[in-house]
């Protein structure tokens, strides 16, 4: 993909956040990233939606300098960059402080498997990263934050573990490309809604029934899936 076609990508991925009601004022950001020559385009830093263009956005390699645009780029970007450096099959990453989702986040409880809509996303809970330390918050807080990331993915792969809460703070979700992190961002927030409802009508709920658990995840994404059409 050209470089100009991710910055188009990015950006449709980006005005996707509010029209989903995943993001309040600028409180969120997409990025994507264009392998071969190892550049990733985000979001720029408190820009609003309604008035961001494909020139707003920032290039940054995967050490995070950035390498093209005027502006800043997010604040985020360092977390980002973890990411795309942690996990090869990704090709685009989404943060939001969407409801739901940081509601978990904030009670610092991981997202339980409870139904089969959780078990279309990922076959286990969505996972909590540890506190940071002291140290690592004044040393290097947004990448410290992709670290405690990439340590709750632990040996799993991306698409075991689409999503995970940073404690205190929100989600990050990631993707194939762009919007498809967007549409993981959809999905989290709605799971995190149900687990919800679901704990406050019976906190005493046990886990979704493994068979139903598998079926549900391998039929959209296992070697036989066969859920919506051919490609």
């Amino acid at each position: 993909m050209a470089l100009e076609d991710l910055r188009a990508a990015v950006l449709e991925a980006n005005l996707a956040l509010p029209g989903h009601g995943l993001v309040t004022l600028t409180w969120g950001n997409v990025s994507g990233i264009d392998r071969e020559r190892g550049l990733v385009v985000i979001k720029p830093s408190g820009v609003p939606y309604d008035a961001m263009t494909a020139a707003d956005l920032v290039v940054v390699d995967l050490d995070g300098t950035q390498v093209d645009g005027s502006r800043r780029p997010s604040t985020d970007t360092p977390t980002h960059v973890a990411l795309y450096r942690a996990l090869e099959s990704i090709g685009g990453v989404a943060h939001t402080h969407s409801g739901w989702a940081t509601a978990w986040a904030q009670a610092e409880r991981e997202i339980p498997l409870l139904g089969t809509t959780h078990a279309d996303l990922c076959p286990g809970p969505v996972p909590l990263t540890r506190p940071l330390t002291e140290e690592e918050i004044e040393r290097d807080y947004e990448g410290e934050t992709g670290t405690v990331i990439v340590e709750a993915i632990g040996d799993r792969s991306a698409a075991q573990v689409p999503a995970v809460l940073v404690r205190g703070h929100g989600p990050f979700c990631w993707a194939a490309d762009p919007m498809a992190a967007v549409e993981t961002a959809v999905t989290l927030d709605e799971v995190a809604h149900l687990a919800l409802l679901t704990t406050l009508l019976e906190p005493g709920r046990g886990p979704l029934a493994d068979a139903l658990r598998d079926v549900h995840f391998q039929r959209k994404h296992g070697p036989g899936a066969y859920y919506g059409q051919p490609s």
